[in-house]
């Protein structure tokens, strides 16, 4: 079973890896920052880590470009929230099994706002909920777009500084213990959503 997961995990990284190194990989990545900011599952980490890898010399180009779309996506999740919760927000909502408590949640941002999309766009927090979440409530959209831009822009330059700095050996370490460090983001990802369910 763990020969199984190890060979799927180094074929999806090998699959990242060439994808990364083709002409249409600033862009894809660019791409998945944005939608993942309102409504696709799976973080851009997965994407940015491998493109920076076999890029190394454009690293910091990478994060900017990845911060960047991931805020504006942020700012489509928040009018989505905004404008279209009544159908699109609840949808979304309903995918992530969080609507129950999503009235209970409301309240925060009155008082916490800025530090919970501070916390959700650094750590592996659903970004997406806090983006749709803050729209609904109508959070300052110059606190939300500032908590985001710091937010984002700490997440993925901190990739970018120790890939770069460390990116031969990293790059080995990656692939020589791919199958825990698979396991382990897993674990981060779902992880994330648990924590809306203690909320």
């Amino acid at each position: 079973m763990r020969a199984l997961w190890n060979k799927t995990m180094k074929s999806i990284y090998d699959w990242c890896m060439n994808l990364m190194y083709g002409k249409y990989a600033l862009p894809t990545l660019c791409a998945i920052s944005f939608i993942e900011s309102s409504f696709f599952p799976i973080p851009p980490d997965l994407f940015l880590i491998p493109l920076i890898l076999a890029r190394r010399t454009e690293a910091f180009k990478i994060a900017l470009y990845t911060t960047i779309a991931s805020v504006l996506g942020g700012l489509f999740g928040y009018f989505i929230g905004y404008f279209l919760y009544d159908t699109v927000g609840i949808t979304i909502l309903n995918f992530f099994h969080y609507t129950q408590k999503f009235e209970e949640f409301r309240h925060l941002y009155n008082d916490y706002g800025a530090w919970i999309v501070f916390i959700a766009g650094l750590t592996p927090f659903p970004y997406k909920i806090i983006t749709i979440a803050s729209g609904v409530t109508h959070l300052n959209l110059v606190v939300f777009t500032v908590a985001s831009v710091i937010a984002r822009g700490m997440r993925f330059f901190l990739i970018a500084v120790l890939l770069w700095k460390y990116g031969t050996p990293m790059k080995t370490y990656i692939e020589k213990n791919l199958g825990w460090l698979s396991v382990a983001f897993v674990v981060l990802l779902i992880g994330g959503f648990a924590v809306l369910k203690f909320i």
